[in-house]
């Protein structure tokens, strides 16, 4: 029998217990939004994390039973702890996928990752967001019709200072006449890294089926692998050197 995909889901759930709108939308938080979808699928294992649990959710018994972490944050950046970002750059460098949602362009871990300020342009007017497919043949589109339509969401513009992604699945166009590359891919050490950019909290966008079938195939494309150990420092010749 296969192992099944760890998955952990991680929110900062402040939104939803601060502002009627959201928890409107997300009554039981935006983390178990994701999940739900998640949980669908027989192969994964899913848990939820959120900001004001112990160690945010993350301690190092968690992280060590993660394949893949989904995280979505957006005011509260700051309050999480450096010494969980560590834990968790560790673990990606080791193997451990992450999905990077919307506003999670400026968490912690992601900045860390990237080596960039990831900064660019925004706007929340309610804008129709149509997110094409440019890489039809990547295991993340599979499923997928040509565009996804949203009917509302935050904007995000270019310039997006990220590095050149490794491939870029997704571009988003908006109504106001922007551009973004909202799918992207990277590769850091063992670990593969998916940043997503739709999922603003006073939208249902993790309600959309199409959505939801880019989290489902991203959990599996940014799974672990059980490929070798790594060797550093010194080693001994594999052949005779005599």
């Amino acid at each position: 029998m296969a192992q099944k995909i760890r998955v952990t889901v991680w929110n900062e759930f402040r939104h939803e217990r601060e502002n009627e709108k959201v928890k409107a939308i997300y009554p039981e938080g935006i983390h178990e939004a994701i999940a739900s979808h998640l949980r669908k699928e027989p192969d994964f294992e899913v848990r939820t994390a959120t900001l004001d649990e112990p160690e945010h959710g993350l301690s190092q018994s968690v992280v060590d039973q993660t394949d893949v972490l989904f995280w979505w944050g957006h005011g509260h950046h700051q309050a999480v702890s450096d010494e969980v970002v560590n834990r968790l750059q560790k673990a990606v460098l080791e193997g451990m996928g992450l999905v990077a949602l919307h506003s999670a362009h400026y968490s912690k871990i992601f900045k860390r990752l990237m080596g960039t300020t990831c900064a660019l342009k925004w706007r929340e007017a309610g804008d129709n967001e149509r997110i094409w497919v440019v890489e039809p043949g990547h295991p993340i589109a599979e499923g997928l019709p040509e565009a996804i339509e949203l009917e509302e969401e935050e904007m995000y513009g270019e310039r997006f200072d990220i590095p050149e992604p490794d491939t870029l699945v997704f571009i988003s166009w908006f109504k106001g006449g922007e551009v973004f590359r909202s799918g992207c891919c990277y590769h850091r050490g063992k670990g593969k890294i998916f940043y997503f950019r739709p999922g603003h909290e006073t939208h249902p966008t993790y309600h959309n089926p199409d959505i939801a079938r880019v989290l489902v195939n991203s959990a599996r494309w940014a799974a672990r692998v059980n490929g070798p150990k790594i060797t550093w420092d010194r080693v001994e010749p594999l052949e005779s050197l005599g």
